[in-house]
């Protein structure tokens, strides 16, 4: 099974979201024995709930928001981060979005700035010169931008936003629960 999940760097629901689907693909894995293979693409959310809404959510699934410290950002050179780090696997580029939410929404660092963002790459495994090198160019800028493009076409206004097997979609954040039986119904082809 394969799914796209759409998201943004900057969207509380989509860390907690992501969060929850990814423990819920791991308990399908572990039920069934079919792995879930999770990509990550750039979407915009215009009317994103701000943090503060979410603190309830993401404690319970374990994140303790720190909305005060939360800096205000523009995602796209994360992204652009992001869409290189997936040339080195999914789990590269996951650990690396997982790295970018907890310095945006735990640590209160600036994840458009550069040395957050090369810092954070180093630490996903990534080589940090490479990774400064790409963020003083503007490659994959163009690439980011397609990413957003698609997620427009496909309607994405909530956040995750996750394409399974390319047909079907579980959109916006949900318990770990309900992410796991949306997945055992697209196995079987229930709607």
């Amino acid at each position: 099974m394969k799914a796209t999940v759409f998201v943004d760097v900057v969207d509380a629901w989509s860390y907690v979201g992501s969060v929850r689907f990814e423990r819920a693909a791991g308990m399908y894995t572990i039920l069934t024995g079919e792995p879930v293979e999770i990509g990550y693409r750039a979407c915009r959310v215009l009317d994103a709930p701000p943090a503060d809404e979410l603190v309830a959510a993401a404690r319970i699934t374990g994140i303790e928001l720190n909305v005060e410290e939360i800096v205000p950002a523009d995602s796209t050179d994360a992204w652009r981060l992001l869409t290189w780090a997936l040339e080195s696997g999914e789990a590269v580029q996951r650990e690396l979005l997982h790295q970018l939410w907890r310095a945006h929404f735990l640590e209160g660092a600036d994840v458009s700035d550069a040395f957050v963002l090369a810092s954070r790459a180093a630490l996903a495994g990534l080589d940090l010169d490479a990774a400064e090198g790409l963020l003083a160019s503007t490659e994959y800028a163009e690439e980011v931008e397609r990413q957003r493009d698609t997620a427009a076409h496909l309607g994405v206004d909530t956040t995750p936003f996750i394409v399974v097997n390319a047909s079907r979609t579980i959109v916006g954040g949900h318990s770990q629960d309900d992410y796991l039986q949306a997945l055992h119904r697209i196995a079987h082809g229930v709607d």
